[in-house]
C-alpha cells in the first residue's frame, strides 16, 4: 500500500507564493496534485511524469503554478506563485505505479492512492 503525505499549505494573501510537498511510500510512481474548493468538484491542477520530464498544468494555474519531483526523496511540489483567491481550496497529492516513465495522468480516475489533502487559503 503506497502512503502519501501533503504538507506545505496554509493562509496566504492575493499575490503571495507557497510551496506543497507529497512524500509518497512507493516507487515508480506518476503523480498528480488536485484541487477542491467548497462546493465545487475536485479538478486537476498539475501532472508529472515518473521520470519528471513530462508535466502538465491546468489551464487556470498555467504560468503560475510549476510541478516537480526529486526521486531520491520520493517527493513531489507545487510551486504556487501570484496566488489568487480562487486558488482557495485542499490541495490532494495522487499517485500511481507506472511502467512508463513518461506516462503522465490528468484525471482523477487514474490515480489509485491519495494523500489527506491539506489547505490552501488565499485572501484578498
Amino acid at each position: 500500500q503506497v502512503q502519501v503525505v501533503e504538507s506545505g499549505g496554509g493562509l496566504v494573501q492575493a499575490g503571495d507564493s507557497l510551496r506543497l510537498s507529497c512524500t509518497a511510500s512507493g516507487s515508480r510512481l506518476a503523480m498528480g496534485w488536485f484541487r477542491q474548493a467548497p462546493g465545487k468538484e475536485r479538478e486537476f491542477v498539475a501532472a508529472i511524469s515518473l521520470s519528471g520530464g513530462r508535466t502538465s498544468n491546468a489551464d487556470s494555474v498555467k504560468g503560475r503554478f510549476t510541478i516537480s519531483r526529486d526521486n531520491a526523496k520520493n517527493t513531489v511540489f507545487l510551486q504556487m506563485n501570484s496566488l489568487k483567491p480562487e486558488d482557495t481550496a485542499v490541495y490532494y497529492c495522487a499517485a500511481r505505479a507506472v511502467a512508463f516513465m513518461t506516462a503522465l495522468y490528468l484525471t482523477d480516475s487514474e490515480y489509485n492512492y491519495w494523500g489527506q489533502g491539506t489547505q490552501v487559503t488565499v485572501s484578498s
